[in-house]
């Protein structure tokens, strides 16, 4: 498991597929937000917190279909469908090879575009602890979404289709989280809600994506 993580990373950094890209987007859609929505200061503080929630959850959906398509493609899939390895586990470990390059990135910049956007300084430590519970299950719920769609062509558009609906409730929270942290409001229930959300995915997803990878490999 530690070689494949370790692989993924290395072709996730080298081709720029999930990490620089991820970025460029997630920096593009909040330094146009302004430029939309005029410079009234107060206007940005307060949609500050759901649009750095929207640019997030749109740039992890930028490289969902990288996850699985090149091992496909080069049949690196059917080798891990065969190997001692429970295909369960490489998938987890390839929603956490996705995590590490796409989502983790984004937590970690996401303080510094949020002055940007004038987020009070209050909702700092909410939008930060916000995306590190809820991007996970971005990432796992996003290999699900791979592995219905592997072998496809072109199912890029097809997948976006089938994982938007999945992710709303983690933006829902998300926000919330982020945007009563900026109220100065107590933003425990939805924290808790994202965290539940996180390990629902994560302790039953893979079993989800394994079956219809199974399915579609055969």
């Amino acid at each position: 498991m530690r070689a494949l993580l370790l692989r993924d990373l290395r072709l996730a950094l080298r081709a720029g597929g999930g990490f620089g890209l991820g970025l460029a987007f997630f920096l593009i859609v909040v330094v146009l937000v302004p430029f939309s929505v005029g410079p009234q200061p107060e206007l940005l503080g307060r949609i500050a917190a759901g649009v750095l929630w929207l640019a997030a959850l749109l740039a992890c959906l930028l490289s969902l279909d990288r996850i699985l398509a090149l091992d496909f493609e080069d049949g690196t899939l059917d080798v891990l469908a065969t190997a001692p390895l429970p295909l369960e586990a490489a998938l987890s470990v390839k929603a956490l090879a996705h995590w590490l390059t796409t989502g983790l990135p984004l937590v970690v910049v996401a303080p510094v575009l949020a002055v940007l956007l004038n987020l009070p300084a209050a909702g700092y430590g909410g939008l930060v602890l916000s995306l590190l519970l809820g991007t996970p299950a971005l990432s796992v719920i996003g290999t699900f979404g791979a592995a219905l769609t592997v072998g496809i062509k072109r199912g890029g558009l097809l997948l976006s289709l089938l994982v938007l609906p999945l992710y709303v409730p983690t933006l829902i929270f998300g926000a919330e989280a982020a945007r009563r942290s900026a109220d100065g409001l107590d933003a425990t229930t939805p924290l808790l809600m994202l965290a539940g959300i996180s390990a629902g995915v994560l302790a039953l997803m893979p079993f989800a994506s394994a079956a219809v990878l199974r399915v579609n490999l055969r």
